[in-house]
């Protein structure tokens, strides 16, 4: 990488985070090449070349960013002639932002050392809004240096990046935090079904959670979903929540930590599913109880 010179970028995956995401690295002057998986060329930013394949994407970049659905989608990604690791000359940099937990990312790291390339995983924390305006936060696990060589990418994305250790660390961080969304979510769908059947309009009540002691930018910037589910975007879906949630269970399992609200949570999650609400908003757990 050239001293003055803005790194050339992959980036791929452009799903509801990702195309936003894209699109922060490209208006901040970055050269950039992307691919999806499904054609979605209503999604590749202005100025942005949309590559015939990963190894395409990731033949002239000096910093590859992927973010997709899950592990399997990342091995889909890396892997085979047309992957991103038959791509990538030595020296590269590759960003996993996706949520595949800290088992998948570490494997991902030792399979890039033997292609010659370094690793980063470097999931965020935060939601479609906070994409657009470049506020997520970045959990990142790996070299701290290749870091430092990352980092005006991620910083076109992020407002934050927070180093945490080796690889698997992001990774795991954000399985965890992710739990946290999803036990605060559970329990505002609670909480309303509750009032609402005591005879509280749900609008009053959603009211005195935000001005009370357990009001969090989740739960402000999760009022439309709550209170019109019909009209709000979704942002982060019931299926994708579930897939986070038995990843933390796993690493729980593997660490010996009991966690009783987790497994209830899963549950609940799996329950939603079950009722054809998987690919419906996360706030859309309400329906069950509402």
């Amino acid at each position: 990488m050239s001293a003055g010179t803005p790194p050339s970028v992959a980036f791929l995956g452009l799903g509801r985070m990702g195309a936003l995401m894209a699109g922060r690295v490209a208006g901040a002057g970055f050269p950039l090449a992307v691919w999806n998986r499904t054609e979605r060329a209503d999604a590749v930013p202005e100025g942005a070349r949309l590559a015939s394949s990963p190894r395409d994407a990731a033949a002239g970049a000096e910093i590859v960013v992927t973010m997709v659905a899950d592990a399997a989608a990342l091995d889909a990604v890396l892997d085979g002639p047309d992957g991103v690791l038959a791509g990538a000359r030595p020296g590269t940099v590759l960003v996993d932002m996706s949520t595949v937990g800290p088992d998948a990312a570490r494997d991902v790291a030792r399979r890039c050392v033997e292609a010659g390339v370094a690793f980063l995983d470097a999931p965020v924390s935060g939601s479609t809004p906070a994409a657009a305006s470049g506020q997520l936060v970045a959990m990142v696990g790996g070299d701290e240096a290749v870091l430092a060589l990352a980092r005006p990418v991620l910083a076109a994305m992020t407002r934050d990046q927070r180093w945490l250790g080796p690889s698997g660390a992001g990774a795991a961080m954000k399985v965890a935090l992710n739990l946290a969304v999803a036990i605060t979510n559970q329990s505002v769908a609670e909480v309303l079904a509750l009032a609402e059947r005591a005879g509280i309009a749900r609008a009053r009540a959603y009211d005195v959670l935000t001005a009370g002691a357990v009001a969090s930018p989740y739960v402000q910037y999760k009022r439309d979903a709550f209170l019109d589910p019909d009209s709000a975007p979704v942002a982060f879906s019931i299926d994708l929540m579930a897939k986070d949630v038995r990843l933390a269970l796993g690493v729980a399992h593997e660490t010996g930590v009991t966690l009783p609200l987790a497994e209830t949570v899963s549950w609940e999650l799996e329950r939603a599913r079950a009722a054809d609400l998987g690919a419906h908003d996360l706030a859309g757990v309400l329906g069950m109880y509402a």
